[in-house]
């Protein structure tokens, strides 16, 4: 599929599973309860799927909820075939599949709409710095039964870092994150804002540590697709920075560009994993 969405976020798997903090996933292993019912906001390509296999969750019920319909039909084809060959054999049913012990499902629609639910897990990566937090939390405890857990992966907390150095990496990062601040309901300190908030609120914070991308070459090759990846995020500080009237930004956004195309250019984005009980 020829979807620029698509070839991002599985370009960005990779990235993501050497981010993702250790010790807040076994606090989730330890928390989930067998068999357990899962929610995922914003499934995206459904990459948490073959995640939770390889930690060893093969018996489950999962619900991707995806706004965007062209990723859902992806994701149902390629989770698929990557659980077919996991667990060997996949029933194709309306809206997913099962495999193994594992019934899957993606439903195109608003995920912070979702109705009352009784999951055990809701899972919303690299999700929380993209809406507002009131409604975000107030979707997770609808859809979560009261033992309920809220996993909040890759939730981006206001840095982004290039290397080399460039004269305009300060005013560059501020115009960035001030675009992002700018965009309703988004938050480009999500992280830490949330990990203040859970911990003031009524449930329990139950684990939290850093999550950051790092993307880098290794002898002038970027891993995978790695360096599509960091191509759109090139992209994404370019449009930040048009008419923003930042010094030196042309210059920056060149020389980043040439550096990508040679192989040097490292990217590093600070992140939070939070694990919170409602």
């Amino acid at each position: 599929m020829e979807h620029a969405n698509v070839r991002y976020l599985e370009a960005k798997r990779g990235v993501d599973d050497r981010a993702l903090n250790r010790r807040v996933r076994d606090r989730l292993l330890a928390d989930l309860p067998p068999a357990p019912e899962i929610v995922e906001f914003a499934a995206g390509t459904g990459v948490t799927l073959p995640r939770l296999v390889e930690w060893g969750v093969t018996e489950f019920d999962y619900l991707g909820i995806e706004r965007d319909a062209d990723l859902v039909s992806y994701a149902r084809d390629r989770r698929a075939a990557d659980l077919a060959d996991a667990v060997g054999g996949v029933t194709p049913t309306e809206q997913g599949f099962r495999a193994g012990d594992a019934t899957v499902a993606f439903r195109t629609g608003d995920a912070l709409a979702v109705d009352d639910g009784d999951a055990d897990l809701v899972v919303a990566q690299a999700f929380a710095d993209l809406v507002p937090h009131d409604d975000l939390l107030a979707a997770a405890e609808r859809a979560l039964g009261p033992d309920g857990l809220l996993y909040l992966p890759i939730t981006f907390d206001g840095g982004t870092l290039f290397q080399p150095d460039h004269p305009a990496d300060d005013r560059v990062e501020a115009a960035y994150h001030d675009r992002i601040a700018a965009e309703p309901g988004r938050d480009p300190r999500a992280g830490r804002h949330l990990l203040d908030r859970c911990r003031a609120a009524d449930g329990d914070l139950l684990g939290a540590g850093a999550s950051d991308w790092i993307v880098r070459p290794i002898e002038g090759e970027y891993p995978g697709d790695e360096g599509f990846f960091l191509s759109r995020i090139l992209e994404f500080v370019a449009d930040a920075l048009d008419g923003a009237n930042v010094d030196g930004a042309t210059d920056w956004i060149e020389t980043r560009r040439r550096q990508l195309a040679a192989g040097e250019l490292t990217y590093v984005a600070h992140q939070y994993d939070l694990l919170y009980a409602p």
